[in-house]
């Protein structure tokens, strides 16, 4: 699920989603379409989604208590969801519905970047490696900044992985699960820990390869 729709209304320069030709996604923003909800209120709700995921994994770190930590993890793991399904929603009703707005631009790309802050950040101070969790934000936040300049210099976004926004909500969202066994069995964060370093390490080598391809492209057109 992804976000990048309302950018590239008029383009066709859009993330190439399956999950965005699924009847339940079809259905839903239909729905959303008919109600008076703007894409931008969806974009901005990412944000909220992405604020409560990053409190949850944060309170998971401080709480003593295992039953209260493992559902602070699976609300995290939910409100990570929830924010790439408002992600997937803006676009689809912004596009498909018709009610793409002047500034939809800013608010499809701004959230996301606070999003990706808030959420690595939590990770991190959670785990008591708030340094490894801002490195991962930084990292994430990055990537698409790459993308975004080769979309200024005139070039197709380049939404190539290893760790593109999908990929990263996806690492994140299974380290939570499994952090909540890991609650049970050790009492350790070592999976969200390891989750962490697999992001940033994974965001750089996708920083590499995204600059790459636009630095070929410019010369090409050069």
């Amino acid at each position: 699920m992804t976000g990048e729709d309302q950018a590239g209304k008029g383009t066709g320069d859009r993330r190439p989603l399956a999950s965005r030709n699924t009847r339940w996604a079809q259905t839903l923003a239909r729905r959303m379409t008919a109600l008076s909800i703007t894409p931008n209120r969806i974009s901005q709700a990412s944000m909220a989604m992405a604020a409560l995921a990053g409190v949850s994994f944060w309170l998971s770190g401080v709480v003593g208590n295992v039953g209260p930590r493992a559902i602070l993890l699976i609300l995290a793991a939910l409100f990570c969801q929830l924010r790439l399904l408002c992600n997937l929603l803006d676009g689809m009703v912004a596009v498909e519905g018709g009610k793409g707005e002047a500034d939809g631009p800013f608010w499809n790309e701004f959230p996301d970047r606070v999003a990706d802050i808030l959420i690595f950040a939590g990770i991190g101070y959670g785990v008591a490696m708030p340094g490894l969790g801002w490195a991962a934000a930084a990292f994430a936040v990055l990537t698409a900044y790459v993308r975004e300049l080769g979309r200024a210099t005139g070039n197709p976004s380049d939404f190539g992985g290893p760790m593109a926004k999908q990929h990263r909500m996806a690492v994140t969202t299974a380290a939570a699960l499994l952090s909540v066994v890991e609650a049970f069995w050790s009492g350790g964060a070592w999976i969200l820990t390891i989750a962490l370093w697999i992001v940033a390490i994974g965001s750089v080598v996708t920083v590499l390869r995204r600059s790459g391809n636009l630095i070929r492209h410019l010369k090409a057109r050069g």
